[in-house]
């Protein structure tokens, strides 16, 4: 569905995008992630055909964004993450005149409205003017905007931002439910969301691409963390903790005599066991010890981190 091959983007001497490449396919769920100015709007821009890319390539359904936009146009619901309503019209007016907009049949309009205001459960404010609602309602009028004529690719910035938990679990499940029938591409700052809703991402940083496959083949590339509250001096557990070499050690003294130590990287299964048995050797009460799994977070800082390494 989505094809870009060396795409670059420069303003000035600024570079943007620097020959990024990726690809996904029909159907799929993918998170589009990176830190503020990792290139992700400018991708968005480029693929939704908001904006030309210096060199390279991006094409949607086969058809390039630069040659054939409206072609593309036809084939993207695209949901900004600022999203430019107008507050002195009423909801259902809104999608109406944005379902002529996107050239619905007028037989059809007023069947396809009701259908995504269900969908985005904004039936209850339907006849309310959108400057009357809060930011998570204007967030799901953004949303039913984008599925209205049916795109094969949804394209949501930050879909989730505003939105109280109840209305983010609502979301989540809506997205899922796109999966299959639509491609969805999600941008989002909130690294545990696309953890639970998208298989595959896509990972910018300064402008290059980082990291780009399955969620679950990425985490292993993460670090696990084991955390181990020992009671003893902390000069002495410092030392303890180099002598294990389990991975880079976080250490800091309690208040009440225990030292917490986490150490990132400790992903051999055997790490918690190495860990007891050097505390129980030196007769140190240990109240905790636990591992926990790698998040996409940790992915993403692991990723990060690597990539600003000193050559």
């Amino acid at each position: 569905m989505i094809d870009v091959q060396h795409l670059t983007k420069r303003y000035g001497q600024h570079v943007a995008l620097d020959g990024v490449s990726f690809s996904v396919k029909a159907g799929e769920v993918v998170g589009f992630l990176g830190p503020n100015g990792a290139g992700k709007s400018t991708t968005m821009r480029i693929l939704t055909t908001f904006m030309a890319a210096t060199s390279g390539t991006a094409r949607v359904g086969g058809d390039c964004v630069f040659e054939q936009p409206d072609r593309v146009r036809e084939r993207i619901g695209y949901m900004p993450e600022n999203n430019p309503l107008p507050l002195d019209l009423r909801v259902a007016d809104y999608l109406g005149f944005r379902a002529e907009l996107k050239r619905l049949a007028k037989r059809e309009i007023a069947g396809r409205v009701s259908e995504v205001m269900e969908q985005c459960g904004i039936v209850d404010v339907a006849k309310r003017f959108i400057g009357q609602l809060s930011r998570g309602y204007r967030q799901r009028v953004g949303m039913a905007d984008a599925l209205l004529a049916k795109p094969k690719l949804i394209v949501l910035d930050e879909p989730t931002s505003g939105l109280d938990p109840n209305q983010v679990r609502s979301v989540r499940q809506l997205i899922r439910e796109l999966a299959g029938e639509h491609t969805v591409l999600i941008s989002s700052h909130i690294l545990s969301e696309i953890e639970m809703t998208c298989d595959r991402v896509v990972i910018l940083h300064e402008g290059r691409l980082l990291a780009n496959g399955a969620l679950n083949d990425l985490m292993t590339k993460a670090n696990a963390t084991v955390t181990a509250e020992v009671q003893a001096p902390l000069p002495e557990v410092q030392q303890w903790a180099a002598e294990l070499a389990l991975g880079q050690a976080e250490i800091a003294g309690q208040t009440d005599g225990y030292v917490r130590c986490q150490f990132a990287g400790a992903i051999d299964g055997s790490a918690c066991e190495r860990v007891f048995a050097a505390a129980n050797e030196r007769g140190w009460p240990l109240r905790e010890l636990s591992r926990r799994a790698p998040s996409l977070e940790d992915l993403f800082v692991s990723l990060t981190q690597e990539k600003e390494e000193p050559q």
